[in-house]
């Protein structure tokens, strides 16, 4: 494992979890938005849990690579899933928001070499 490689995985499972929490704490600066995008509220805490278990998954898989693929994988396909939903609710202005999240998810998966 390089240094890049823990730095960027370690980065990435606070940012996810960060947004996991905020999204259990219901904060206003998320909850509007994905109540705009049209997201019921009953996948509030479901998206959150996803969200949490993804970056676990990605700390895990500094110890247990698989696991961190496969999180890393996970959570790959829940910012894309974000980013069609956003687009779908046309908050084109918002779209930069999943991609922040993505990019370092992505980076950390393409670091696992």
């Amino acid at each position: 494992m390089s240094t890049a490689h823990l730095i960027v995985t370690l980065f990435a499972a606070a940012f996810v979890a960060f947004s996991a929490v905020s999204v259990y704490a219901r904060a206003k600066w998320v909850v509007e938005p994905i109540t705009e995008y049209g997201v019921p509220e009953s996948w509030w805490t479901w998206l959150a849990t996803a969200k949490a278990a993804g970056a676990a998954g990605l700390v895990v898989g500094l110890f247990v690579p698989p696991i961190g693929v496969a999180a890393a994988i996970g959570l790959v396909l829940y910012f894309l899933g974000a980013l069609v939903t956003v687009a779908r609710a046309r908050s084109y202005s918002h779209l930069a928001y999943p991609v922040l999240y993505l990019a370092p998810v992505v980076a950390s998966l393409a670091l696992l070499s």
